[in-house]
């Protein structure tokens, strides 16, 4: 799948987002935080390495920069564009947020907590469950992750 109309141009300002991350050495994933009315409220890509935070994901980051710019932690009505599934942090983190939907492109089945490995979003004994899309620009998303990691290997 290459696109999906609506959520398109939040994806590519993701991707952007994760070619930044593997400047620095980060795994790339980018993620923007999306408003009920279109406008990108937060975005980050993963600064793990860049910043020595093990809790520098690219999803905490937009959701926190969302935060700042909305002025609360509630994030109701905004969607979560992210490059890769979320893992289990992120995916608690969105839950918490209270974001409504969540829009990923690659699936990750080692970690991924909505819906690959596990499904933290979806799980009925929590008080919020988001709306999920899964597979936009999936294969610009994992060829990104697939780029990075043939590089460390080789």
């Amino acid at each position: 799948m290459t696109g999906d109309g609506q959520y398109d141009d939040p994806m590519l300002r993701a991707l952007d987002l994760a070619r930044q991350s593997m400047r620095w050495g980060d795994v790339p994933v980018g993620a923007v935080v999306v408003g009920a009315d279109g406008v990108i409220l937060g975005a980050g890509g993963n600064e793990r390495e860049l910043t020595g935070d093990p809790t520098a994901h690219a999803e905490i980051l937009a959701l926190r920069r969302a935060a700042v710019a909305t002025g609360s932690w509630r994030l109701e009505g905004a969607t979560l564009v992210v490059t890769l599934e979320p893992c289990t942090m992120c995916a608690g983190a969105l839950v918490l947020a209270r974001v409504a939907r969540c829009v990923y492109g690659a699936a990750d089945p080692k970690a991924g907590a909505v819906g690959s490995l596990w499904d933290l979003v979806r799980d009925r004994r929590l008080n919020h469950r988001p709306e999920v899309r899964s597979g936009v620009r999936a294969g610009e998303s994992a060829e990104l992750l697939s780029e990075f990691f043939a590089s460390r290997r080789g």
